[in-house]
């Protein structure tokens, strides 16, 4: 409430809790904070009144506001955080068994070893080599189903990024300058990723 006294009252309180009779504007003491708003309903007529209110509405709005745009921005990044989360827990099972994959790939090359001389093959027991084959086309499922894939990447452009150029081979069809022509050992990713590089031939045009 605003206090009215007469300038001969002025020693009876400090001069920051005063307000005279004969100024203009009813003025706040230095403890008031700027924001404050004192309503007198009594003194006050009901323009000044509805006037302070609408100062107080205007400033516990922006408050309001002000605490809606923290707790919005808090849970924008707790939902980030939680996607990301997400996100590297699948990338983690993903490639869990990498390790594990890349050294039964040598396994893959003891198969294929076995398959490509045909000739010694074919004169193994048939009962026997049925079975391997069998085993051999078990087990490529099984690496298949956990995201392994072989790579085949003849006709396709040189890659240094996921290819080893194991040989250039000099051609006289600009066409296929740079493109692989040859596989001389295979290569595979693991959910799309490159986890061994093919190395192969590259063809290298000459007139």
């Amino acid at each position: 409430m605003v206090i009215l006294m007469n300038k001969d009252d002025k020693n009876k309180r400090n001069n920051d809790e005063i307000v005279y009779e004969d100024d203009t504007k009813a003025k706040k003491t230095a403890k008031q904070a700027d924001s404050d708003i004192v309503l007198d309903e009594e003194n006050d007529s009901l323009e000044a009144l509805v006037k302070k209110l609408k100062e107080k509405a205007k400033i516990l709005e922006k408050e309001k506001q002000e605490y809606m745009n923290g707790w919005q921005r808090e849970r924008a990044d707790f939902v980030n955080f939680k996607k990301r989360m997400e996100s590297e827990k699948v990338e983690t099972v993903k490639y869990a068994n990498e390790n594990l994959i890349a050294e039964l790939l040598t396994v893959i090359e003891s198969f294929d070893m076995a398959f490509s001389n045909k000739e010694a093959w074919e004169k193994v027991d048939k009962n026997w080599r049925v079975g391997v084959e069998y085993i051999h086309v078990q087990f490529m499922k099984v690496l298949k189903e956990n995201g392994l894939v072989e790579l085949d990447p003849i006709g396709e452009k040189f890659d240094p990024m996921n290819h080893v150029a194991d040989e250039l081979k000099a051609t006289s069809n600009e066409k296929e300058d740079g493109i692989i022509l040859k596989v001389n050992k295979k290569g595979f990713s693991l959910n799309g990723r490159v986890i061994v590089a093919p190395k192969v031939v590259v063809g290298e045009f000459k007139k």
